[in-house]
């Protein structure tokens, strides 16, 4: 058995749901099998806060410990590792080396992830802990004297590998239907977040004209310093749709109509009357009627989330008319991976991290993630001395 440290999410103890106002989550030693011979012994150096650790403490879908049938649960799947121990099956990693995670430790014949380490995928641990153990084939090597710090590369793991796939993916259902020369600068919209961002910028970078809506005006200087336009989103502050509320509340009702014209105002106006090709929607339900809106005829409406709301109203007759694609996808396919780290360490695609918690005070960044007061899309933790 490997001992270590970790943050450990137990079962639900009782009326709370939440970990965080529980107790269920804490730091304490945590055990595991040794490593099998194609497995690796490694150290997290840094990790990435990702959506999913938030709704593995909220219990929000699902109760992973339930759903897993494990009484202690080691979560967390963005991360940069450095090799302890390679098994005895292993060829071409050794001890010392350093790289990402790929975090898709169940993966179809395809090579897409089903079920993910540290989070939903049974007898896994997660990168919070000291040490733990990943698949060698999960083990994604980072470029020899990269242009990007290490804690870059952590957050790069999930957000910017989810980005990678879903705006290929995008992108490519928009020019089935409408070719480069008759669209050669698409108009690509995106709600704040990091995967949006990385989105956008790959947009930016193939030549689309792009947009992030978003309500926090340190990111919309930020934006004005760049290459992508901001929308404010405080402009219409009451586009949160909530259905039922619609539907018996005439004031609500009446404050979201007024924040979805000005929305879709704006949007007109910045794409010249055409509507969206490309909308980046990774919030769910709040926005979605929006996002369907604001597209233009053969637009694409793409997610790989679901952060508030996973059920959504469509009128199919419209979106049929309007030949729209919605666009759903789930991290990134294993081999695609390699790919997009080396173009980001080619091309500079790759995130700014702004503030590093400490291994002790990861209770504070999982509640300031909870309470949405995390004051950077990439939120980063230290685990080992590098």
């Amino acid at each position: 058995m490997i001992e270590t440290e970790a943050w450990v999410l137990y079962e639900r103890s009782g009326a709370a749901l939440s970990a965080l106002d529980s107790g269920d989550f804490r730091l304490e030693k945590f055990s595991f099998p040794a490593p099998a011979g194609d497995e690796l012994l490694v150290e997290p150096l840094f990790g990435s806060w990702e959506g999913n650790m938030t709704h593995s403490l909220q219990r929000r879908p699902i109760d992973i410990c339930s759903q897993r049938r494990e009484r202690r649960v080691v979560i967390g799947n963005g991360s940069v590792l450095r090799v302890l121990r390679a098994g005895a099956d292993v060829r071409g990693i050794h001890e010392g080396d350093v790289g990402i995670l790929y975090g898709g430790h169940v993966q179809d014949e395809f090579g897409y992830t089903v079920l993910v380490q540290g989070y939903d995928a049974p007898g896994t641990v997660g990168v919070l802990a000291k040490r733990t153990k990943i698949a060698a084939r999960n083990f994604l090597p980072l470029p020899l004297e990269s242009r990007h710090r290490l804690e870059q590369w952590a957050a790069f793991s999930v957000r910017y590998l989810t980005a990678w796939s879903n705006y290929r993916v995008a992108l490519g259902a928009y020019r089935l239907q409408v070719e480069e020369h008759q669209d050669p600068a698409p108009f690509v919209l995106g709600w704040g977040g990091g995967s949006t961002l990385a989105a956008l910028d790959l947009a930016r970078r193939a030549g689309c004209r792009a947009a992030m809506v978003t309500g926090s005006p340190q990111r919309l200087a930020e934006l004005e310093r760049g290459e992508i336009a901001g929308i404010d989103r405080r402009a219409f502050a009451d586009i949160e749709f909530d259905e039922a509320r619609y539907s018996a509340d005439p004031a609500y009702r009446d404050a979201y109509r007024a924040s979805e014209q000005a929305f879709l105002a704006t949007v007109r106006a910045w794409t010249g009357g055409r509507g969206a090709a490309i909308v980046f929607d990774y919030i769910g339900a709040p926005v979605f009627r929006a996002s369907v809106k604001a597209l233009g005829r053969q637009g694409v409406l793409a997610t790989a989330g679901w952060l508030l709301g996973m059920q959504m109203t469509l009128n199919r007759a419209i979106e049929c008319i309007g030949r729209h694609v919605h666009v759903h996808s789930h991290y990134i396919r294993h081999g695609d991976s390699p790919v997009a780290m080396h173009y980001a360490e080619r091309e500079g695609w790759m995130l700014q991290v702004s503030e590093i918690y400490p291994w002790e005070e990861i209770d504070r960044l999982a509640r300031d993630a909870a309470a949405g007061r995390l004051r950077s899309y990439f939120p980063v933790y230290r685990v080992n001395p590098v």
